[in-house]
């Protein structure tokens, strides 16, 4: 088939690939410069004049992100040199919370057990507490009731447990606070992370920026392999000319829509009172439902200091609303420039100087360093809010017309993982139009 995608995101790039090695022909269609949507590389500048690569948000891969490692070693890039594997850690600055082992022949789910009874600063009652709710999650197959929030989840468990590790875990895979996160959602996170493949619950910090680790070379495995990459190429109209689709007036077999939900349902908004009746109804619904989506933001704060270096390429912070940094990341110690730092605030709702300065307050209080800002990124619909029972669009719209997206119906939260998964899966979906 002759196949258009638009949108060279991670979704878009994956189900590229996929439908390439599946022998379409493909054309990927981007409106932005540089690939890699919600999950690319921005330039920067640090205070000494020097030029830096950063990302527009400061994400993580884990091990059990199985979809996403494979397809970039397809492409040509090689995990374990791209990424800095290491055990789940949330330590904060002063050393509590929880560190899964090193030890690589721990089986899973041993490997959590062992951490959970070791963390640090966790009264014995509290382990125990959230080590019998590990269990009763597993014995009941993460499973539980679609209406249940996480905070409602994880209601029994101590104070410290929820404030340092189902807090922190929840806004990190979710971006949505725990009290309107889906439980459903994060008991699947939880199954594949800790109690899926060995090493699933490691994390995967990116040793170089995101259009490179997927995106980019994605284009270029592409491109060799017979594929075309338009960036800087918006796509203004679709039409449905029987039995093809159009894309800006050229003709394709089947389109797949792997921009994100707004710009998809404006496409499909702009079309549906000229397109057949036969498919103008199901483009209408879907474009409504895409509409609906709720977004949490994702603000990403670059810092620089002379000697600026932390115990570890990863941190938990104690986050509040005047300290709103969940994590902040030693670019240093990932490949970067040295003192250069990266603090990320999930679901973030303050404005961009507000929260910049607040960060930098909280640096000097919960790391004893003073730094100059560098850059701060704020992604205002990095993700959709995941909340309990939430409806997300169908993947299929139209005969020949698929979407993808980390939005898209599907067990998972707005992830890289997500997206790829989704592309493959609307891959899957194509079908020959009838003729």
């Amino acid at each position: 088939m002759k196949l258009a995608v638009i949108g060279a995101g991670w979704a878009g790039m994956a189900a590229a690939v996929q439908a390439t090695r599946d022998g379409h022909q493909v054309t990927v269609f981007e409106a932005a410069r540089t690939l890699g949507g919600r999950a690319r590389a921005v330039p920067g500048t640090l205070p000494d004049g020097r030029e830096v690569t950063l990302d527009n948000g400061q994400h993580i891969l884990i091990g059990a992100y199985t979809d996403s490692l494979r397809l970039m070693r397809l492409v040509g890039v090689d995990p374990d040199l791209a990424l800095l594997r290491l055990p789940l850690t949330l330590r904060f600055p002063d050393g509590a919370g929880l560190q899964f082992p090193h030890a690589a022949w721990l089986p899973t789910p041993l490997d959590a057990f062992v951490g959970i009874a070791r963390a640090r600063g966790w009264p014995l009652g509290a382990r125990g507490g959230l080590l019998r709710e590990a269990l009763r999650w597993q014995m009941a197959g993460f499973q539980c009731a679609p209406a249940l929030s996480v905070a409602q989840l994880c209601q029994r468990l101590a104070p410290p447990v929820l404030q340092e590790l189902i807090e922190p875990l929840c806004v990190s895979a979710l971006n949505t606070p725990a009290a309107q996160a889906s439980a459903q959602v994060f008991l699947r996170v939880l199954q594949d992370a800790l109690f899926g493949i060995p090493g699933g619950s490691h994390l995967l910090l990116p040793r170089q920026d995101l259009s490179a680790l997927f995106p980019a070379a994605a284009a270029s495995w592409l491109q060799q392999h017979g594929g075309a990459v338009r960036p800087g190429t918006r796509v203004t109209q679709i039409q449905a000319q029987s039995p093809q689709w159009h894309v800006n007036g050229e003709p394709f077999d089947a389109v797949l829509l792997a921009a994100s939900a707004s710009e998809s349902a404006r496409l499909l908004m702009e079309y549906a009172p000229t397109a057949p009746d036969s498919i103008a109804n199901s483009m209408t619904r879907w474009a409504a439902t895409a509409q609906a989506l709720r977004y949490e933001a994702i603000t990403t704060v670059y810092a620089w200091g002379d000697n600026a270096r932390l115990a570890a390429p990863m941190l938990t912070l104690r986050s509040s609303t005047a300290a709103p940094a969940q994590f902040v990341f030693d670019r240093g110690q990932l490949g970067g420039p040295a003192g250069l730092l990266a603090f990320v605030v999930s679901a973030s709702d303050a404005e961009r100087d507000v929260l910049q300065d607040q960060v930098l307050v909280q640096a000097g209080a919960q790391l004893g360093l003073t730094l100059q800002p560098v850059q701060t990124v704020v992604e205002k619909r990095a993700t959709f809010a995941c909340t309990p029972g939430l409806q997300r669009p169908r993947q299929d719209i139209a005969p020949g017309l698929l979407a993808c997206g980390d939005y898209v119906a599907g067990p998972y939260p707005a992830t890289l993982e997500g997206a790829v998964r989704s592309g493959l899966q609307a891959v899957a979906g194509l079908q020959h139009p009838q003729r």
